[in-house]
């Protein structure tokens, strides 16, 4: 049973994960949704992006040394989310800028109560939080 252990680049033990070709921010939305599939997975990236807001203003504020913990706050919630809950490999790796734009959007509708639609043009199967509603 040689390779038969944990491997986040692939989605389950089977095949590795279909290689997108995506060329634009509009195509990557979707993509990026249905990724976050799970109301646990958002819940950790949420945590990890209001997170970053007050580390950062306390960053430029009152030492800039404490920059040094946003990216591990950020992505240290999200990977997590991703390896253990979704059981997928972060956007982050593949497209590094839509990920973090997308991140961004995903908590800025989640706060705004509009993400559910989103969820629902992307095809996100219906087991959202309240939040996330429309």
């Amino acid at each position: 049973m040689r390779g038969r252990y944990f491997q986040p680049w692939r989605k389950s033990l089977g095949e590795p994960m279909q290689k997108q070709n995506i060329n634009s921010f509009e195509a990557f939305w979707p993509y990026y949704l249905r990724e976050h599939s799970k109301p646990a997975t958002r819940l950790m990236h949420y945590v990890g992006t209001a997170l970053l807001l007050p580390i950062a203003l306390a960053g430029f504020t009152l030492n800039l040394w404490l920059l040094i913990a946003l990216p591990s706050c950020g992505y240290g919630f999200a990977w997590v989310a991703h390896f253990a809950v979704e059981k997928n490999r972060p956007a982050t790796f593949t497209y590094p800028a839509w990920s973090l734009a997308s991140d961004f959007r995903m908590f800025g509708l989640m706060l705004t109560g509009k993400l559910g639609e989103h969820l629902k043009l992307a095809d996100v199967p219906a087991q959202s939080s309240p939040a996330e509603s429309d």
